[in-house]
């Protein structure tokens, strides 16, 4: 059993790299070309590969506040937890009238 020096080694590693990036490069090659077959196939446009599926998603947004506190005239929207100075208490003496 011959066993290889850390150069040898080394140099086949950056052989083996080589080939690896060449492999890939083809491959890859390869693919985009059957990716552009596809697309004109199936007539897809690039912005339809980025283009966001079903119904747009709704955002929450800010709510307007329920509560107010006399004192320091902080609010509270009602969601989430409450704060101190509304927590235990009766919310109707806090609400905001419209």
């Amino acid at each position: 059993m011959t066993t290889k020096t850390y150069q040898e080694l080394l140099e086949e590693r950056n052989a083996i790299d080589a080939e690896i990036g060449a492999v890939f490069s083809a491959e890859r090659a390869a693919a985009l070309e059957k990716i552009k077959a596809l697309m004109i196939e199936f007539k897809i446009k690039e912005a339809d590969l980025s283009a966001r599926r079903g119904p747009k998603k709704g955002s929450i947004g800010v709510v307007p506040p329920k509560y107010r506190d006399p004192n320091s005239g902080l609010t509270w929207s009602g969601r989430g937890k409450p704060p101190r100075w509304i927590a235990g208490k009766d919310r109707d003496e806090f609400r905001i009238v419209a």
